[in-house]
C-alpha cells in the first residue's frame, strides 16, 4: 500500500470494498411465584404447584472465557492458536476474550483478530502488567486496516517491546482504561488505509501517532503528545491534547466532557469476580485511576446470571424479573422475544462481542424509563426478517429525569447484513432522558453476504426522541435515509463519523422530496436547543458516481441549534456534497479527496 506522508488529505479507506446450554432452565414468562407474589386460592383448597426453580447466580464463564495467570504456561501459544483462527474471520462466529489475572507477565504479544476482547482483572490497569504487546495490524488485508472491525482492549498496562505499540484499527474497537509505558501507533505497518477509532480512560505515556487515520475520537485520557491528523481528530477531557485549530491541522479540543461514566468491567477481588460500575462524573478530565481507590460500586458475580450461547430469551427475562443483572459470555444468542429491563440499575455486560440476533423480527433490547441502567459490551446482529427497531432505551413518551443516574449505551454495537441478510426499520431508538451514547458503531453493511439495497434495507440508524440526550463517539453508516434523526431537546454529540450508503442505484433512490438524499445527521425543525463538536460525513456512491447529496448535516436554523468543525467528504469523486450544513459551506468537487469544512454554524 502507499505510504502517505502525515496529515495527507489522500488517506483515503479502500475503494470500493471498505472497510453448551443454560436453556434447560427454561422459564417461560415470570410467574407469580417466580417474582414472590401469593396466589389467589387459599393454601387450604389450592392444589401442589410445582415452583419454577430459582436461576443461580455466578457460576462458570464458559470455554471462550480464556483467563491466565502469570504461571500459566503456554500463554502466547493460546494467543496465537485464538488469532490464527480469528485473524480474518471477518463475519465468522467465534468470540473470546482474553483474561489476565493481576500480576506481571514477559514477552507476550497478544495479536487480536475479530471478536476478540482481551482485559486485565485488575481494579487498576497497572494491577496487569505485560512487558510486550497488544497489537492489531493488517496483514490479512494486505496493509488496510479500514476493516479491522470488533475488537478491544481494556484494562492492561503494556511496555511495548519497540517502544510503540501498534493499534491499527477501524470501528468498533474501543481501547479503554489503557495505561501504554510507551508510544502508541494507530496505523498499520506500511502505513496503509485505516479508518478509526476511539480511546478512553486511558494513560499513553508517550505520543499517539495516528498517521493514516482519517478520524478519532479520544476521551478523558492524558497522552504524553500526538502527532498528527488527517480529516478529523476529536478530544474532550484529554491531557496533553493538541490546542483547537480545526481545519488546519483538523484537531477538535473541548476541555472536559459535560457528563461522563466510564464502562462496567470484571475484575477479581482476591478469587472472587466482580463487576465494578464506575461513577459518573461532570465536567471530567483525565483518567478515573492512577489517583487513588478506583470511585463507584462493585457487584459480585453472583448478582449476575451467567449466560451461555444458547440460553432462551425467556430464561434471560426470568433472571432479569428474578434480580439478576446479566453477563453474557461470548458466542451467539438467538432471541425470539425481546430482552426486557425493567428495573433500575440492571447492568447487561457482554463479554467478547456476545452477539444478539434477533429472530421473527422481535427487537433485541428494550429498557423501562428507569434509572441507572447499564448496557456494555455487546453487538446485535440483525435478523433477516425486518425488525421495527433493535434497541430501544425507555418506552415511547419516556419523559423522567435521569440527570443523576443516566442508562448508558457503551460499546453496544449494531449491525444490519455483512454476516448474512439482516433488515431493520430504526437500529436505535433512545427514548429515555439523559442517556448517554458512549461510543457505538450503528452500521448497515457495504459489504460481507446479505448486502444490497433492498437486501439489507435499513432506513434509518439513530432515532434520538428524549430530551438532554449525549452522544460521545458516534459513529452511524450507510443507511438508505438518515442515519442519526434527533428530535430531543439539548442534545449533544461530541464526535460523528459517518459515510452515506454506497449503494444507492440512483439519484431517484435518495431522493428526499425535493432535496437531494438525506442528511446524515438531521436535527428535527421542532429542536430549539442542540450543540455538535467534530462532525463528519463521507459519501462513496459508487454504483451511480453521479448522484449528488445536498449536505451532510440539516437541522432548524435558530441560534440555540450550533455546530462547530464539521466536514464533508467526496471519496474519490464518487458523488458529491452541495453544501456542509443546511445551505452553508462550499460543495466537495473532483476527485481531489479534499474536505469541505465548516467551522461554526450558525
Amino acid at each position: 500500500m502507499p505510504h502517505f506522508p502525515m496529515d495527507s488529505p489522500d488517506s483515503v479507506r479502500s475503494l470500493p470494498a471498505r472497510r453448551s446450554v443454560l436453556g434447560a432452565m427454561a422459564a417461560t414468562a415470570a410467574s407469580p411465584a417466580l417474582l414472590g407474589l401469593s396466589s389467589p386460592a387459599s393454601a387450604a383448597t389450592a392444589a401442589p404447584v410445582a415452583q419454577p426453580r430459582a436461576l443461580p447466580g455466578g457460576g462458570d464463564l464458559g470455554p471462550n472465557v480464556i483467563v491466565f495467570d502469570p504461571s500459566t504456561s503456554g500463554i502466547q501459544a493460546k494467543l496465537d492458536e485464538v488469532f490464527r483462527q480469528q485473524e480474518s474471520a471477518q463475519f465468522g462466529t467465534g468470540r473470546y476474550a482474553l483474561l489476565f489475572k493481576p500480576g506481571t507477565y514477559n514477552g507476550l504479544n497478544a495479536q487480536l483478530g475479530f471478536y476478540t476482547s482481551i482485559a486485565g482483572l485488575g481494579l487498576s490497569p497497572d494491577d496487569t502488567a505485560i512487558n510486550g504487546d497488544v497489537t492489531v495490524d493488517a496483514g490479512w488485508f494486505n496493509g488496510n486496516a479500514t476493516q479491522n472491525f470488533w475488537r478491544s482492549a481494556e484494562n492492561l498496562a503494556l511496555t511495548p517491546v519497540s517502544g510503540t505499540n501498534r493499534w491499527a484499527v477501524a470501528q468498533a474497537a474501543p481501547f479503554r482504561r489503557m495505561h501504554v509505558r510507551g508510544g502508541l501507533n494507530l496505523a498499520p505497518t506500511g502505513y496503509g488505509w485505516a479508518s478509526g477509532g476511539y480511546i478512553a480512560d486511558s494513560r499513553i505515556d508517550g505520543s499517539v501517532g495516528p498517521y493514516s487515520q482519517q478520524q478519532w475520537y479520544t476521551r478523558d485520557s492524558s497522552v504524553g503528545g500526538w502527532a498528527n491528523a488527517v480529516w478529523n481528530m476529536v478530544f474532550s477531557g484529554v491531557q496533553g491534547a493538541p490546542a483547537q485549530s480545526f481545519p488546519n491541522p483538523p484537531y477538535t479540543t473541548l476541555d472536559t466532557t459535560p457528563v461522563s461514566r466510564e464502562k462496567p468491567f470484571l475484575y477479581l477481588n482476591g478469587s472472587e469476580y466482580r463487576v465494578f460500575l464506575p461513577e459518573r462524573r461532570t465536567n471530567a478530565r483525565g483518567t478515573t485511576w492512577g489517583s487513588g481507590t478506583a470511585r463507584g460500586t462493585s457487584l459480585p458475580l453472583t448478582q449476575f446470571y451467567v449466560a451461555r450461547p444458547g440460553v432462551s430469551a425467556a430464561t434471560l427475562n426470568a433472571a432479569l424479573a428474578q434480580g439478576l443483572h446479566l453477563l453474557l459470555t461470548p458466542g451467539i444468542y438467538h432471541l425470539d422475544q425481546p430482552i426486557q429491563v425493567d428495573r433500575a440499575g440492571t447492568v447487561v455486560l457482554g463479554l467478547g462481542y456476545a452477539t444478539l440476533i434477533p429472530d421473527n423480527g422481535v427487537t433485541a433490547l428494550r429498557t423501562a424509563d428507569v434509572d441507572g441502567v447499564r448496557l456494555a459490551g455487546f453487538l446485535i446482529d440483525a435478523g433477516p426478517v425486518n425488525s421495527s427497531t433493535l434497541l430501544e432505551v425507555g418506552p415511547t413518551g419516556a419523559s423522567a429525569s435521569h440527570s443523576a443516574n443516566p442508562t448508558t449505551v457503551q460499546d453496544v454495537f449494531i449491525r444490519i447484513g455483512g454476516a448474512g441478510a439482516g433488515k431493520a426499520t430504526t437500529s436505535m431508538v433512545i427514548n429515555s432522558r439523559h442517556t448517554i451514547i458512549d461510543h457505538t458503531w450503528v452500521w448497515r453493511a457495504d459489504h460481507g453476504t446479505g448486502v444490497g439495497w433492498e437486501t439489507n434495507r435499513a432506513d434509518y440508524g439513530i432515532r434520538v426522541n428524549g430530551d438532554d440526550v449525549l452522544a460521545t463517539g458516534l459513529f452511524v453508516e450507510h443507511f438508505n435515509k438518515y442515519d442519526v434523526q434527533w428530535y430531543g431537546q439539548r442534545g449533544r454529540t461530541i464526535f460523528f463519523q459517518n459515510e452515506k450508503a454506497y449503494d444507492a442505484p440512483n439519484q431517484a433512490a435518495i431522493q428526499n422530496g425535493n432535496v437531494k438524499g438525506y442528511a446524515a445527521y438531521k436535527v428535527a425543525d421542532s429542536v430549539t436547543t442542540h450543540e455538535g463538536w467534530g462532525l463528519g460525513s463521507y459519501c462513496y456512491y459508487n454504483v451511480d458516481p453521479t448522484i449528488v447529496q445536498h449536505n451532510g448535516f440539516a437541522a432548524p436554523n435558530t441560534p440555540g441549534v450550533k455546530f462547530h468543525d464539521l466536514l464533508v467528504v467526496s471519496l474519490g469523486g464518487q458523488g458529491q456534497y452541495e453544501h456542509v450544513v443546511n445551505e452553508t459551506g462550499a460543495p466537495t468537487s473532483g476527485t481531489s479527496t479534499v474536505p469541505s469544512t465548516v467551522v461554526s454554524y450558525p
